[in-house]
């Protein structure tokens, strides 16, 4: 028995897609039997990529690009899935905010999500597919953390967008939802979280006890894809092992 088979000929678009979580979700959609566009900016993300799904295309682009992504995306499209993972964390204490940090985070993790998703909505409308759209948020869209004011700021206006895309798509048979992941032990999660000291805080505020592994986003990114959440649009699932409830 096939663990996804509703994925089986569907067409994905996942961004961010070179490592850590996009990488899974592209991997895990592939192997379900969906046809997945990689979106990354790092050309040997991408290649490695291939060489590991050598079914899953490549589309290497710059997000904060507008012209240079309508440009890509309408071309590769049209698609049915779109998971709009890619992220920047630029992480300074409030006081030292710069104006940088602050644009580049803004056109990532806010700007580039709403354009993707105006791209692949217009497709699918056009196409008048049912579809699915699934933005990777966070806890920190919901719980205030030290030196993370415009990430958490970015990742809060996103679950908005989220909400305001699924009322407005949902006439048209398009879910959006959230995914919102405690710290996620990526390879990079690893070496942020490796001191026993720095994770021992907020590992003592998650009731379950430990960091968030890929597989337990990926599989809620592929719940939130599937047929099996049919009736689930405009919500944020948690996968922070109670770290909001405590």
């Amino acid at each position: 028995m096939e663990l996804h088979p509703s994925f089986r000929g569907r067409r994905a678009l996942v961004t961010g897609a070179g490592k850590g979580i996009g990488r899974a979700v592209a991997v895990a959609l592939s192997r379900a039997g969906a046809r997945v566009t990689a979106l990354s900016r790092t050309p040997a993300d991408l290649e490695s990529l291939a060489r590991e799904v050598p079914a899953t295309p490549p589309l290497c682009l710059d997000l904060a690009d507008w012209d240079a992504a309508e440009a890509a995306v309408a071309a590769a499209g049209p698609f049915e899935l779109l998971v709009n993972n890619a992220a920047v964390a630029e992480l300074q204490p409030f006081l030292e905010v710069t104006r940088e940090a602050l644009q580049r985070s803004l056109d990532v993790n806010f700007g580039a999500v709403l354009h993707i998703s105006q791209i692949v909505a217009r497709q699918m409308i056009a196409q008048g597919v049912a579809g699915a759209i699934v933005n990777v948020s966070s806890q920190a869209s919901q719980r205030a953390l030290r030196d993370h004011a415009v990430y958490c700021s970015t990742k809060s206006a996103l679950d908005m967008l989220t909400k305001v895309m699924a009322m407005e798509l949902g006439p048209h048979k398009i879910r959006v939802n959230t995914v919102n992941p405690t710290v996620v032990m990526t390879d990079m999660g690893r070496i942020n979280w490796s001191d026993p000291q720095k994770s021992a805080a907020m590992i003592n505020r998650i009731p379950l006890g430990k960091f968030a592994e890929v597989d337990d986003v990926v599989n809620s990114v592929l719940f939130l894809l599937s047929d099996k959440s049919a009736m689930t649009t405009g919500s944020s699932l948690m996968v922070d092992g109670g770290f909001l409830v405590s």
